[in-house]
């Protein structure tokens, strides 16, 4: 009999992704221009991939949860690219022309790059996020807005370090910045608590909502009542207007075609396909893992997905496009269970801009440094650093690495450093028999048995994914360790995630010598 268990429809979930979105795009719109202004562009190009990466990537791509806009990790890459070609119409090609080799990518099935990443790695990147959330947003919280909203890396463009704007920010407090911030906080914590999950008004209401109106309507109150602790014009969001259609259409601008044949044009689109590429793959597989329906998302149709949506947004004036985590957790840790939750986030995007630029500059900044404070700790909890111990040197190092890698540096350099260390551990522990499997062609009901060789490593992960996933249902699988020495976390995860997946197939499974593994807390 079939299990009568399913994954999140799209259309049945409006509930639980329409909050989810309306908190990414709350997330989205500082982050948007921020990474704008630190990438030397117009504000507005920043919302323009921000809307693209809501709306035309997430109806392309096979990923439920992942939510794509401009990345900080390109800042420094698109900056390079501005003064290398002159002008911004000419980068605008190279956005293009990067889209159209992430397309080549995907049908090349790239994508399986993905999968070559240990999860010791995958888990560092993501409580690093988390870490730089929180120092990032602490001076936000307090009212120190010099540091450039959406800078993830720790050399800032001002010439500071993350410790040296966060020590700065203390010294220049802003009180209504603090108070609205603190509250904020409280709010947000005590909003998921199961006793007030219990009246009606705390399941419709999203808390984040709650919290910008709250921050929105606190501050008219100093300004009414306690003027001193009023937040002024520089504290809030900064989103361009317009006072018509013809002034915001002019904000949109064309890419300089006229420069197809410069080979710098072409440099700068290949470097930024490929960073791009990695950033998208490095986030899905995150994302993937932070998904409670384990759902594994297409990577190959990911990057093409992510190729038209730079297409698009080089060709109307738009930063690059990439799956972004900091957007992509906060829909997880709001509960968003399909795409829906980022369509949503992009078309608010698109509203905001035409019908209520002016509203959404009321917000304090520190009303959203506080929901990414919440998010940071979601995604540095103390107990997987526990967790990650527990499981030995072997997964803790390349853990701890690449966390104070990521911190020191930047998300893909650190991603570098954490994956040189992963490979250390795995050269030392994984030189015996390699993991192979003979492909056989399997029918419905079939009992497929699956043999574990001597050693079997995380270079393994995208074959035994493969073979797993092209399992058909109602059949009965038998995976054998009998003759393995070491079986790497990743693979043991990748087996679990399954069992978990296979009751939507009635796939029956049956374990020989496998160990248990105790998941953690932020991943499962």
């Amino acid at each position: 009999m079939k299990v009568d268990i399913e994954h999140p429809k799209l259309f049945d979930n409006f509930r639980h992704d329409i909050p989810a979105g309306i908190v990414v795009f709350l997330v989205a719109v500082p982050l948007c221009l921020g990474i704008a202004l630190a990438s030397g562009v117009p504000l507005f190009a920043g919302i323009i991939s921000g809307i693209i990466g809501g709306t035309v990537v997430a109806l392309l791509s096979g990923s439920h949860l992942s939510v794509s806009g401009p990345a900080a990790g390109l800042t420094v890459i698109v900056l390079n690219g501005l003064i290398t070609l002159g002008s911004f119409e000419t980068f605008l090609l190279a956005v293009v022309i990067a889209g159209v080799i992430q397309i080549i990518l995907g049908y090349l099935k790239a994508g399986i790059i993905g999968y070559y990443f240990p999860s010791s790695v995958i888990k560092g990147m993501l409580a690093a996020i988390g870490l730089i959330l929180i120092l990032k947003q602490i001076p936000h919280a307090i009212g120190y807005d010099f540091v450039t909203v959406g800078d993830e890396s720790f050399i800032e463009p001002g010439g500071s370090t993350t410790f040296g704007s966060l020590m700065a920010s203390f010294q220049l407090l802003n009180y209504g910045a603090v108070i609205i911030s603190i509250l904020s906080i409280f709010i947000l914590v005590y909003w998921e608590k199961p006793f007030f999950k219990r009246f009606t008004f705390f399941k419709i209401v999203p808390g984040p909502l709650f919290v910008v109106l709250f921050g929105i309507g606190l501050n008219y109150f100093f300004n009414a009542f306690f003027q001193g602790l009023t937040i002024q014009e520089t504290h809030l969001v900064n989103l361009p207007t317009s006072t018509n259609l013809q002034e915001f259409a002019v904000q949109f601008t064309l890419p300089n075609f006229g420069s197809i044949s410069n080979p710098d044009v072409w440099l700068v689109g290949l470097t930024l396909a490929i960073v791009a590429s990695i950033e998208t793959l490095l986030s899905i597989e995150a994302i993937d893992k932070l998904d409670p329906y384990k759902r594994t998302s297409p990577t190959n149709r990911e990057l093409k997905a992510q190729g038209v949506g730079n297409i698009l947004s080089g060709l109307i004036g738009g930063l690059p496009v990439t799956s972004v985590i900091v957007r992509s957790s906060a829909n997880v840790n709001s509960g968003g269970r399909t795409k829906f939750a980022a369509i949503t986030h992009g078309v608010l995007l698109i509203a905001s801009v035409i019908l209520i630029p002016t509203f959404l500059n009321l917000i304090p900044l520190a009303s959203l440094a506080a929901i990414l404070l919440v998010v940071g700790y979601k995604l540095a909890k103390w107990q997987l650093f526990r967790e990650m111990y527990r499981l030995g040197p072997s997964l803790f190092y390349p853990f701890v690495v690449t966390i104070i890698a990521i911190l020191f540096t930047d998300l893909l350099k650190g991603i570098g450093i954490g994956m040189v260390v992963g490979l250390f551990y795995i050269i030392k522990n994984n030189y015996k028999t390699p993991y192979f499997f003979h492909k056989e062609e399997h029918q419905v009901g079939d009992v497929v048995t699956l043999k574990l060789s001597e050693d079997v490593s995380f270079l393994n992960k995208g074959s035994i994914l493969l073979t797993l996933s092209h399992l058909p249902e109602n059949s009965k699988l038998i995976i054998d360790g009998t003759n393995s020495v070491n079986i790497d976390y990743d693979v043991l995860e990748i087996i679990y995630d399954f069992i978990e997946n296979a009751k939507y197939k009635n796939i029956d499974v049956q374990l020989i010598n496998i160990p248990r593994i105790e998941f953690s807390s932020t991943s499962h």
